[in-house]
């Protein structure tokens, strides 16, 4: 699978975000924070990460 192809697969759409668990306010605040856009696995420890159980904001 070409690179291109494989960063298609792994868009992060709103619904993604979404169940993730992460609102659009924190998902900017994630963007900002990585000076780039997230990669899937990196969405997946974030959202872990802020999560109200571990409440690492």
């Amino acid at each position: 699978m070409a690179a291109g192809a494989a960063r298609a697969a792994d868009a992060l759409t709103p619904d993604v975000i979404a169940e993730h668990g992460l609102s659009a306010d924190e998902y900017q605040l994630l963007v900002a924070v990585l000076g780039r856009e997230p990669s899937l696995t990196e969405l997946g420890i974030f959202s872990v990460m802020w999560s109200e159980h571990c409440s690492y904001k």
